[in-house]
């Protein structure tokens, strides 16, 4: 890998091992804010075009397991075909691939939005239009360490972190004022609108590079699957890194339990969709803060050795839970988990550290499949078990064994040799 770090890319920032980024030098970078700004327009664009769709699907057939299920369809494309589809991302230029993605998947939502198209159809295209966001995100994970490096990796990842977190909270707060206002077809219309818009941002702002493989060589696809997963499973310190990333099954799973959850703590004060809300958005605003302190008050080589600590932390809060608490309590303590996750942050940057560059779409791609994997198995498991144990039990017990899960991998990853490596 040394030798391949030594060649210049365009738009490539290099930083001095251990030398700590700021948040003014990463946003001065044309090609890191190309990056961010069309992933935030296109993140927004599609969270209000999933209340629309929720909306339009419950209106259309009246049932709430149909809905559910075009919900579900968001987890199953990126299980089924990501580790599959994400090599592309290696295969062919990634900006390329980027820009073939937002601009297919525009096509897409934009014939969702026409009035009157069946339910089957609809649940056609969004199963497509989930399906080419693996290539994408694939894409746009590897190519960001072309963009960046060293610190300046770390930081752009947190901004890009809590730049999601903010738009899912704000889509979420005001999709549903926007669709009774322009109805759900023109809401999705929009949607198309901002992928549109998200690759004439890439067009403009990113520059061309290279397919990874550029030396003729077109593997399958196939054998590039299984390329990637013996190179991430293959490696010990890659396996403890990528279990780090699967915790989130655990901490997750409380949000998929909020609305039953709320219902237990409604005691006529607040109504149960304005608790539901508070609960839904603890997370997401621990996760904002937790980024942030993260990454600009932690030096580079403690993140990696406060991994473990942070996963730990991510999870425990959740154990409160088992006593009941009251609403403020349970506020706290899933903030409090929010700011744990930031761990995340420094498992991300070990991962590209210890991954080449001509492979990291496929890498990533596999680890991502894992994520929503593991985020759905966590909510149908604690969905289930809620159902007959109550919601505060389960999000306990979620964080026992989350806790139990991180206090394992953090022994395990004390004891990998160079674990407290910087990205350079």
């Amino acid at each position: 890998m040394g030798a391949m770090r030594a060649r210049r890319l365009p738009g490539r920032h290099r930083r001095a091992e251990g030398q700590q980024a700021t948040y003014r030098e990463v946003i001065a970078i044309k090609e890191f804010r190309a990056l961010w700004y069309g992933q935030g327009l296109s993140l927004l664009g599609d969270q209000l075009a999933q209340v629309a769709l929720a909306v339009l699907v419950y209106d259309r057939t009246g049932s709430a397991l149909a809905t559910a299920a075009v919900y579900a369809l968001t987890y199953l494309p990126s299980i089924v075909g990501g580790p599959l589809l994400a090599g592309l991302a290696d295969r062919f230029a990634r900006r390329g691939v980027m820009l073939t993605c937002d601009l297919l998947r525009a096509a897409l939502v934009a014939v969702m939005a026409v009035p009157g198209m069946p339910f089957w159809a609809l649940c056609a295209l969004v199963f497509l239009v989930v399906l080419l966001s693996a290539p994408f995100s694939a894409a746009r994970a590897a190519l960001l360490p072309e963009v960046l490096e060293g610190d300046m990796y770390v930081i752009g990842s947190a901004l890009q972190n809590m730049t999601n977190q903010a738009v899912q909270m704000l889509g979420f707060a005001a999709g549903g004022a926007v669709i009774a206002t322009m109805g759900p077809y023109r809401a999705l219309a929009l949607d198309a609108a901002t992928f549109l818009g998200s690759a004439l941002i890439l067009v403009t702002g990113v520059h061309r590079r290279p397919a990874a493989h550029n030396d003729g060589a077109k593997p399958s696809m196939w054998t590039m699957t299984r390329a990637g997963a013996r190179l991430v499973f293959g490696s010990k310190k890659l396996r403890t890194i990528v279990l780090f990333a699967w915790l989130c099954g655990f901490y997750i799973l409380p949000e998929g339990l909020a609305v039953p959850y709320a219902a237990t703590l409604h005691t006529g004060a607040l109504p149960v969709p304005v608790i539901t809300g508070l609960l839904m958005a603890a997370m997401p605003t621990g996760t904002v803060v937790g980024a942030f302190l993260f990454s600009r008050f932690v030096s580079p080589p403690h993140r990696l050795r406060l991994m473990g600590w942070m996963a730990m932390l991510s999870c425990a809060p959740l154990i409160v839970t088992a006593l009941r608490p009251p609403l403020a309590v349970v506020l706290a303590a899933w903030v409090l988990s929010g700011v744990g996750g930031a761990y995340q942050l420094a498992a991300n940057a070990a991962f590209v550290q210890n991954v080449p560059a001509e492979r990291r779409g496929q890498a990533f791609g596999l680890v991502q499949s894992g994520l929503m994997a593991v985020q759905g198995v966590g909510i149908l498991v604690g969905g289930f078990a809620a159902e007959r144990l109550g919601p505060e039990p389960v999000v306990a017990l979620a964080g026992v064994a989350g806790l139990i899960s991180a206090a394992v991998l953090a022994v395990v990853w004390t004891e990998s040799p160079g674990e407290a490596r910087v990205p350079s």
